[in-house]
């Protein structure tokens, strides 16, 4: 019993980080807010977290842990390829539909000379995941040659990413849309 409630307060705790990290990047993990929003002391964080970068190492590889997966149930879910790479930005657009997030690896990206390094390496994973997992879907649509594939991955998630920033800075999910589909129009995105 008491495993299970510990291992509640710490998902409790990292579900309200990765909302902070989305709202404020890592310079927004503030234990004693944490605390407020779980409803625990401040120091009973020390306990699953003894220091901040800890929490937001743990916070950024759940958050790419998560993406992983949501990725794959696009692939087991969507008829081809293609339709799957049409999916793809709805993952950033879910989050400016929670009140004007952002995906928490791009903000936490702009803070890189704050960034702890196993932080960091973290984020970069996010980033790696989305690559790996673009790149199968292209060759595997044979819309690129597998040599090619990476490059092509790189440059949508950057745009997607970036849509989400533009997006989130005007608090404009239309603009979202907007920029992805000037992004099919130019034949980044399949239509």
């Amino acid at each position: 019993m008491a495993a299970t409630l510990k291992g509640n307060v710490r998902e409790a705790i990292l579900a309200a980080a990765r909302e902070a990290a989305m709202a404020y990047g890592y310079g927004g993990l503030n234990f004693r807010d944490l605390a407020g929003a779980v409803g625990i002391k401040a120091a009973s964080i020390n306990y699953y977290f003894p220091n901040k970068a800890l929490l937001g190492e743990a916070v950024a590889r759940r958050y790419w842990e998560d993406i992983a997966r949501d990725l794959e149930a696009i692939s087991a879910n969507a008829p081809s390829p293609i339709e799957a790479l049409k999916k793809y930005p709805g993952i950033f657009r879910l989050s400016l539909e929670r009140s004007n997030r952002i995906c928490l690896s791009s903000f936490m990206a702009a803070e890189y000379d704050e960034l702890p390094e196993p932080v960091l390496k973290e984020v970069q994973a996010f980033a790696d995941v989305n690559t790996a997992w673009l790149c199968g879907q292209l060759v595997a649509a044979r819309l690129v040659e597998p040599t090619d594939g990476e490059s092509q991955a790189r440059a949508i998630y950057a745009a997607v990413a970036g849509a989400q920033i533009v997006a989130r800075s005007r608090s404009d999910i239309h603009l979202f849309d907007t920029l992805i589909q000037s992004y099919r129009a130019a034949g980044l995105l399949p239509n």
